[in-house]
């Protein structure tokens, strides 16, 4: 059946949904500490409060945390708040380390996909973009990243999880897909995500426009601009980035989950 056509028939009414992982389903890239995060869990929230009004939403993430501390940290609150929906994304962390064992990493996803699906929710997840190509010097991650999203593919079919694959489309090589530090995404790579979950999952409404490319930039950037660019990039977020790598320290350092216990969702004004 046609992805499009297949949007119209949901899986199910969510009434729980609680979001586990790190960076990226807290929401970082896409709002900030002041004005606030919105983030793809948020924006999926939205898609499923227009057929559920009454739609309790959780988030639990935290930037920073790998696999291993999201099931440690993130499961047991996860589970006692009983979701009929949960998403689980984390290991960016992981692969972003000096030393990594792929299995490993998803031996945790593939724990939390068990408890959750054999609880009773629906659990979806995600593979992870290439990052090499908006960050050429990540080209040591490549094979990391292969390696997990096949073992990803391979855990969720176990356990019946949906898979928004968000590693087969062009869109995650534009560069307005992410943030300006490049390890997150940008409010359009966060609506991108949102919607290619919603369509996974069957949420009405949803289709499989998230697929299509951005229109290209009506002035592409010269090498000028683009070197500058580079350089901008490793003095502002690469430096700083491997400090904490060399010190032991994470961004996520001393953060809790900003939404931690259920509530009934409100979408934001526009």
């Amino acid at each position: 059946m046609p992805a499009t056509e297949r949007s119209a028939v949901p899986d199910r009414k969510y009434l729980r949904y609680v979001a586990l992982g790190d960076s990226q389903t807290e929401g970082v890239g896409d709002g900030d500490d002041v004005t606030g995060l919105r983030g793809w869990a948020d924006r999926l929230a939205e898609h499923l409060a227009v057929d559920n009004p009454d739609l309790q939403y959780a988030n639990l993430a935290v930037r920073g945390r790998r696999a291993g501390e999201v099931r440690a940290e993130q499961l047991g609150p996860a589970l006692a708040m009983r979701p009929d929906l949960a998403t689980v994304v984390a290991g960016v962390n992981d692969l972003l380390r000096f030393r990594v064992e792929t299995a490993e990493v998803v031996g945790h996803l593939e724990a939390m996909f068990a408890a959750l699906t054999d609880a009773g929710a629906r659990v979806a997840t995600v593979t992870f973009p290439d990052l090499t190509r908006v960050i050429p010097l990540a080209r040591p991650v490549r094979s990391r990243i292969l390696d997990i999203n096949d073992r990803i593919r391979v855990a969720a079919a176990r356990h019946d999880v949906a898979v928004a694959e968000i590693a087969l489309h062009s869109s995650v090589a534009d560069r307005r897909f992410w943030a300006d530090d490049r390890l997150h995404c940008s409010p359009l790579g966060h609506q991108l995500i949102a919607a290619a979950v919603a369509h996974a999952l069957r949420v009405p409404g949803s289709t499989d426009s998230w697929t299509q490319p951005p229109p290209p930039l009506p002035t592409p950037p010269s090498t000028r601009d683009r070197a500058t660019a580079e350089l901008r990039w490793a003095t502002t977020f690469l430096g700083p980035w491997l400090t904490r790598r060399l010190r032991g320290q994470s961004s996520g350092d001393r953060r809790t989950a900003r939404l931690p216990e259920l509530h009934r969702f409100t979408a934001p004004r526009s």
